[in-house]
Order: C-alpha cells, then sequence, then structure tokens
C-alpha cells in the first residue's frame, strides 16, 4: 500500500511540474507578443494584459520552487512533511495577483483622466484572440491536474490562466466595440478596459488567498468524510452502534493526518481496544489514505 501511495504521489508531481513547466513558456510566448502589439499601438490595456501573461509565468515559477520544498520528507524540525509549501505558494501568487490589479486599475483611472485614446489594429485582434484561446487551454489542464492532485497551487494557478483569458476577451470586445463606433465616441475605452483588468484581478486574488488561508488556519472535515470515516470504523469494529467524535483533519498537502475519539465498553480490554483501534487505522489509510490517530474512551453507561 506505501509503494502505491508513493506511485501516486510522483504521479501527482509530475502532473504539476508539467502544468508549471508548459504555462512558463507559453506565458513567456504570449507576454512577449502582447508587449510588441501594445508599445506597437500604443494600448494600455494590451501592455496591461501583457503584464499578467507575464505575472504568470512568474507565478509558475513560484509554483515549481514550491513544489520543489513540498518534496522534502519529514525531518526533525517538520514532522508532518513540507507540503504547506504549496499552500504559501497559492498565498505568494494571491499577493502578486493583487499587486498588478491595483496597478493595472490606477493605470487605466488616469488614462481616462488625461483623456487618450488607442486606435486598434490587426495586430490587436490577433494577440487578443491567442491569447483567450491559450490561456483558457491552459487553465482547462491546471484546474484539470487540481482536481487529480488536490493541490491549491495548481488551482490558484489555474484561476491565473483563466483570468488572463477573460481579460483578453473583455480587451477583444473593447477594440471591436472602438473600430465600430470610432475612437472618437469611444476614447474612454482603452483606460476603461485597464481599470477593469485590474479589477477583475483583484477578484482573483481574494479568491485565491481565501482559499490558501483557509487552508492554512484549518478547515473543518467535510460532511462526507465524516460519514465515511464513521461507515468504516463501526464496519471494522463490527459495531454498527460505535460512537465517533472530536474529528479533526490536518492536512499538509497531499500528506493528512486525521484524529478522533471512539468510544468502546468499559470491560473491553486493553489487548482488544488497542486492536480495534490499530484496524480502524489501517482501514482508513488502505481506503482514504489518511492516516488516522484513534482515542479510546470508555463507553459511560
Amino acid at each position: 500500500m506505501e509503494s502505491e501511495k508513493n506511485a501516486e504521489h510522483e504521479t501527482h508531481m509530475h502532473l504539476a511540474k508539467t502544468e508549471g513547466h508548459l504555462a512558463i513558456w507559453g506565458n513567456i510566448t504570449l507576454a512577449a507578443f502582447k508587449f510588441f502589439v501594445g508599445f506597437f499601438t500604443g494600448s494600455l490595456a494590451v501592455v496591461a494584459d501583457a503584464w499578467h501573461t507575464l505575472s504568470d509565468s512568474l507565478s509558475s515559477v513560484i509554483l515549481l520552487v514550491g513544489l520543489k520544498i513540498s518534496e522534502k520528507p519529514a525531518d526533525a524540525e517538520h514532522p508532518f512533511g513540507h507540503g504547506r509549501a504549496e499552500l504559501i505558494t497559492a498565498v505568494i501568487i494571491g499577493m502578486m495577483l493583487a499587486g498588478v490589479g491595483v496597478e493595472f486599475t490606477r493605470s487605466g483611472i488616469e488614462k481616462i483622466i488625461a483623456h487618450e485614446t488607442v486606435t486598434f489594429g490587426w495586430l490587436g485582434y490577433s494577440a487578443m484572440i491567442s491569447t483567450i484561446i491559450i490561456k483558457e487551454a491552459m487553465a482547462q489542464y491546471a484546474f484539470w491536474a487540481a482536481k487529480k492532485t488536490g493541490m491549491t497551487s495548481l488551482r490558484a494557478d489555474g484561476y491565473h490562466h483563466r483570468s488572463d483569458a477573460l481579460s483578453s476577451l473583455v480587451i477583444l470586445i473593447g477594440m471591436i466595440a472602438t473600430n465600430l463606433f470610432g475612437s472618437t465616441l469611444l476614447w474612454w475605452m482603452d483606460g476603461a478596459l485597464g481599470t477593469l483588468v485590474g479589477i477583475m484581478l483583484l477578484r482573483v486574488a481574494w479568491t485565491v488567498l481565501r482559499d490558501a488561508g483557509n487552508k492554512l488556519l484549518g478547515e473543518a472535515v467535510p460532511a462526507e468524510m465524516k460519514t465515511q470515516i464513521r461507515e468504516i470504523a463501526r464496519r471494522v469494529s463490527g459495531n454498527d452502534d460505535l460512537r465517533l467524535h472530536h474529528i479533526h483533519l490536518h492536512a499538509y498537502g497531499a500528506h493528512r493526518e486525521i484524529t478522533f475519539h471512539i468510544r468502546l465498553a468499559p470491560e473491553t480490554t486493553l489487548l482488544e481496544a488497542h486492536r480495534c483501534g490499530s484496524e480502524i487505522e489501517k482501514a482508513i489509510f488502505d481506503e482514504l489514505g489518511i492516516d488516522a490517530t484513534i482515542h479510546i474512551e470508555p463507553l459511560k453507561t
């Protein structure tokens, strides 16, 4: 069973690293193209979107560093391993998103105040359409990998890709509107789009930081997991009325530990109680992949 768990962990790490490497090179290529288009057209929205894409590359680098740290085995100072490094990575990604979002919002407002306008051409269309298609594909892969591995940092990276695709879609709509109705009428469009991209980033940053923060602080055990634990314990013990309470889950990346109390009849011998607890712990690990620690109490009559 331990070898199967190690093999599954290796598969998860391979998926995560593949996502990180694909994201880095894909984002660098897209960012370079959008920087060229932004400077050529003078569009703040396109340049801001290029920075957004480049920040995706930086977040993917941080993701890979976090994964490397989380692979380190448990030691004397970190008895539960280094799995929470990927949560810290997600926090860093969220803070990066927030910083970029604030800067885009500020720059967009300044451009509106200055009454600056931009005329978009086919280069702008090609940059945005390419970004929408490629970044949504990257987001789908990141979300799939996050579902397979359970890694919060991968889901955070997926949100980052998705936000880039959405911001590019918004900019594309603005380009079309500006070219249809004229830059004289819609002189404010580029600044407004830059501001909107910033606000979208701030919203995504909040989601990423909230999810990672909740896991770092500790979350309640899901109701479905509680039901599974109770069913396993009652089946293994042969006692349909076995009472469980004080169920607490401790997550360290892919490594999870659960603790709870069970009550056994007062006349149960120490040997029988130990056997019962050990068998339940083994069944939970075999079926759910969670290390369990059980505190045994006498049943009050």
